[in-house]
């Protein structure tokens, strides 16, 4: 089977690192984002609570793991992009910003936190393109951009893609990979896909720099697959596991760069999922409407992105407003009639006349 596609409109420093399996790997992130270094196991399941933390989405439980510090309260980033690979020992990843252990690989997704994107910047049809092998082909999850429907999605689509102009084949030297063998050809169209992804935002990038941010959840199984079919001591798997290295370095590099240094990237590599997951299809008709405010079922409002302005306006101005009112009441309850009131004053100077 060949990978389903879900689309949807809308300086750190740098460390040396070789990723083991079963880790979680943060290649990009914006300076505002403090991921600490150090060797704290964070759980599969949490990595969508922590996705939507870096996001500013509120989360039903706080997690408490100490590589991810707090940051600016109205300072977020404007994509988050989660590559996994599936089928991995070992990767070699020249620069990332931290890297973690990860345990209980249990198989998750994105759709929370999918979810939460689409409901809360509705009105700005942000961009949530999600890959994740299946049987299925091609289905799409809220407000579709024409942009990504040119993305590979059939064999015979990757087989013309790679075979025209701007093909990831003339960009590395394919060594033990053939482009006939099915494997082979899985792996190749998901670096395709890849690259595509990148240069589409190139051609448009106002989906790069509107008021929503976006979410990508790439879920990558080539590996995986080379593995089953040549074993990784065969030369066609560490062939493609050098190519996936670089093509990934490169990813996250482009990413962050089109969205003016203010993405995340993470990339989670681990050899298998303890569970399987199935993915259950829909239909772009059948996306979930915002609720209004009188909705029979006690709904919060709709987000607005203007809220934090208005927060600080209204915020500050009862701030000076409140100091305001103490010192006036201060004065006046500290003030002689006699001296620093022109009434009492007057009146004196009348009844001496008198």
């Amino acid at each position: 089977p060949l990978s389903t596609f879900c689309f949807s409109e809308s300086p750190l420093l740098l460390f040396p690192s070789g990723v083991q399996g079963d880790s979680l790997t943060v290649l990009q992130a914006p300076e505002f984002l403090s991921f600490q270094k150090g060797d704290w196991p964070l759980s599969a399941e949490k990595i969508p609570d922590l996705v939507a933390l870096t996001m500013g989405f509120s989360v039903e439980e706080d997690l408490s793991w100490p590589g991810l510090q707090a940051g600016p309260l109205f300072q977020r980033p404007r994509a988050n992009v989660l590559v996994v690979v599936r089928g991995v020992d070992s990767l070699d990843l020249p620069q990332s910003v931290a890297s973690y252990p990860l345990e209980n690989p249990v198989a998750f997704t994105l759709d929370s936190v999918a979810e939460m994107v689409h409901s809360t910047f509705a009105e700005y049809t942000p961009v949530v393109l999600q890959l994740a092998p299946s049987e299925e082909r091609l289905y799409m999850l809220g407000k579709a951009n024409a942009v990504f429907e040119d993305l590979p999605v059939t064999l015979q689509q990757i087989r013309a893609r790679l075979s025209q102009d701007g093909s990831v084949l003339t960009s590395f030297p394919l060594n033990s990979l053939s482009r006939n063998a099915e494997a082979d050809l899985l792996f190749l169209s998901e670096v395709q896909v890849l690259h595509d992804i990148t240069a589409l935002l190139q051609r448009h990038r106002h989906l790069a720099k509107d008021n929503s941010p976006d979410l990508y959840s790439l879920e990558l199984s080539g590996l995986e697959e080379l593995s089953r079919v040549y074993g990784k001591d065969s030369p066609q798997y560490r062939d493609a596991t050098s190519i996936l290295a670089s093509v990934l370095q490169k990813f996250g590099e482009d990413m962050y760069r089109l969205y003016g240094n203010s993405a995340a990237v993470e990339v989670v590599t681990v050899k298998t999922f303890e569970a399987p997951l199935t993915r259950k299809s829909r239909s772009i008709l059948e996306s979930k409407q915002i609720s209004n405010p009188g909705s029979p079922y006690n709904l919060a409002y709709k987000y607005n992105f203007e809220y934090a302005v208005i927060f600080n306006i209204v915020l500050w101005m009862m701030i000076v407003l409140v100091l305001a009112v103490i010192v006036i009441a201060y004065n006046l309850w500290n003030m002689d009639p006699g001296y620093d009131s022109i009434i009492y004053r007057m009146t004196n100077q009348k009844i001496r006349m008198d």
